[in-house]
């Protein structure tokens, strides 16, 4: 990827420049025009359809409330009927003469009262076996023909409210949804087939108030009500939309006719009811998103004319800028053939206008450097020779630490042979120990190694304090004395016991370290005293400064030293731990693992 960046790059840079603009025209402003308006325009697209998706939507809803609302009188009639007593007696009582059913079909004006009194019903029909009842339009005896029916065959099969699209000589008035229910009568062994009709004027008044085409369908498919009345009648599957009885409840995308619809479907089941309707609703996409199209062209339209007028001013622009950067170019190949007596003429306070001004202002000074180069470089060769002297001065005015050792060293054979052995055993140690300093490096050294210093270091104080004075005891197992520890980590802890912990002591001063390997093997080294030991406060603030990072010119400065070191290089969990009573002495220890085990 890199590699095809930089040819790229090459190739457009042995562009001219005019071929520069023209691309950089092109990729700057029409690539981000083109972009920003295919994303505005589909954006704009997706808005329009959703704000259409949502607005559908909630009409749905609305119209199922609206059809909840109708569907309920029938529903209550029906529940009414079922435990009527009157049309019980009507249906399935048994008459002897024409008078007495014409009597109990004119005492019997449930049915007229409940058409005139809800506009939500256009009808009711009892359909019944009765052949001793009179047909009088309300109560119909029931052929085999209407038997036959499917809307009577479930209600008959199946108890419980049925919703069906009934037509023809079965109804009382042309096209009608009807609610049909089997009315049973127990005491008689006989039954009746229920059918309100249902007022589809509602329906459809309700859904010429639509923005889209939008349907009730029965269980079958049959449209029962439409905003295009001429769909009225019609089942699903003959308007090229075989799929919408399949699907269930949801937004789909649809091809009907060729087209993209977007089919909003809703199912309804009203209350005791063994099938229900379908609520659809359904536009054509391109007539929705056909304005955000149109402005798409109208955009691309004006974007082609300003790409027209841009690439024109482009051309104008670029001959002049390439032009007087011609000129540029000539007098700076003259300078590069050695002629500095070039001056630029070009004229004019932009950026080619400046670059001649600064070109002329170049070769002046160009002039000028040529002769300060020699001196410059004069210069620079002085102060080098200056520079190597001092340092010639200052290692002739260092001391090798060497020679400290070397002489101790001589002073302790001298004495050694006037027969002064204990004072030639304390100088020997005391070069040992000048030398560890000397030598010390950051490498780790054995515990032993490490002990064997301190021990050096004891004996020269009590050289110095007399033998009553300073006792030590030095412990570790094989096991520990291996273990590496960081150079001047013992020592230091136990020059702070000696200096601070038993200087304020007559006689009797006693040092003891000890190191062990605990179970996890870590190495725990103690260095203890039976000094002076510290007060609470003064325990609490020399605790403290072991953490403090602020300079610090007081006497536990080698302690924090010890302390951090052992932080920085073991963890924190391995610095210092510090225990004192006043009048007792001072406990110091500490825990490290072996980094390499």
């Amino acid at each position: 990827m890199r590699a095809l960046a930089s040819r790229i790059i090459r190739s457009f840079n042995n562009l001219r420049l005019k071929n520069q603009l023209f691309i950089a025209f092109l990729i700057v402003v029409l690539v981000p025009v083109l972009i920003a308006g295919l994303f505005l325009t589909a954006a704009y697209r997706s808005n329009v359809l959703e704000q259409a998706t949502r607005q559908t939507t909630n009409n749905v809803d609305k119209i199922v409330t609206q059809v909840s609302d109708v569907l309920r009188v029938p529903i209550d009639l029906s529940d009414d009927y079922m435990i009527s007593e009157s049309l019980k007696e009507t249906v399935a009582g048994r008459y002897e003469t024409v008078y007495e059913a014409t009597k109990a079909l004119w005492d019997f004006t449930s049915f007229t009262d409940a058409s005139s009194l809800y506009r939500e019903v256009s009808g009711i029909r009892m359909y019944h076996s009765n052949e001793t009842l009179l047909n009088n339009g309300e109560f119909v005896l029931e052929t085999p023909e209407i038997q036959r029916q499917p809307w009577h065959r479930a209600a008959a099969e199946k108890d419980g409210i049925h919703w069906s699209y009934v037509s023809g000589e079965s109804v009382l008035s042309g096209r009608q949804l009807s609610l049909v229910r089997r009315i049973p009568f127990p005491e008689y062994r006989s039954s009746g087939i229920l059918v309100i009709e249902v007022n589809s004027d509602l329906f459809n008044a309700m859904l010429k108030q639509e923005p889209y085409d939008t349907v009730i369908a029965d269980a079958d498919g049959m449209i029962v009500a439409a905003r295009d009345s001429g769909w009225v009648g019609r089942n699903l599957r003959e308007l090229d939309m075989p799929d919408l009885a399949e699907l269930g409840a949801g937004t789909y995308e649809q091809q009907i006719d060729g087209a993209a619809y977007r089919v909003f479907i809703e199912d309804l089941l009203p209350r005791s009811s063994v099938s229900g309707l379908r609520i659809v609703s359904l536009f054509r996409v391109e007539s929705i998103v056909g304005e955000a199209n149109r402005v798409a062209l109208l955009g691309l339209g004006v974007l082609a004319a300003s790409m027209g007028v841009g690439l024109v001013l482009i051309w104008i622009v670029s001959s002049v800028l390439t032009r007087r950067t011609l000129v540029l170019y000539r007098n700076m190949s003259r300078i590069s053939k050695g002629d500095f007596n070039v001056y630029s003429d070009i004229q004019g306070t932009d950026e080619i206008g400046l670059l001649s001004r600064q070109f002329n202002l170049m070769v002046a000074n160009i002039r000028e450097l040529m002769a300060e180069v020699e001196e410059s470089h004069r210069q620079r060769v002085d102060m080098e020779l200056r520079q190597r002297d001092i340092k010639l001065k200052m290692m002739a005015s260092q001391i090798n630490p060497h020679f400290l050792f070397n002489a101790l060293e001589s002073i302790r054979m001298r004495i050694h042979m006037k027969g002064e052995k204990e004072i030639a055993s304390v100088v020997r140690m005391l070069g040992r120990l000048i030398r560890n300093n000397i030598e010390i490096g950051s490498r780790h050294i054995a515990l032993a190694e490490e002990l064997e210093i301190v021990r050096y270091y004891l004996e020269i104080q009590k050289f110095r304090y007399g033998g009553e004075r300073l006792a030590y005891e030095l412990v570790a197992g094989e096991a520990a004395a291996a273990m590496p520890v960081p150079p001047l980590i013992v020592q230091t802890l136990v020059e702070n016991a000696v200096v601070h912990g038993l200087e304020g002591i007559g006689e009797g001063g006693r040092v003891t370290v000890r190191a062990r390997l605990t179970e996890d093997g870590e190495l725990e080294v103690e260095v203890a005293d039976n000094g002076v030991g510290m007060a609470p406060e003064r325990l609490e603030q020399v605790r403290q400064a072991l953490d403090d990072e602020a300079e610090d010119k007081g006497h536990r400065i080698g302690l924090r030293n010890v302390h951090q070191r052992l932080a920085l290089g073991f963890g924190r969990e391995s610095g210092l731990t510090i225990e004192s009573k006043e009048g007792e002495g001072t406990r110091v220890f500490f825990r490290i693992r072996d980094k390499e085990g």
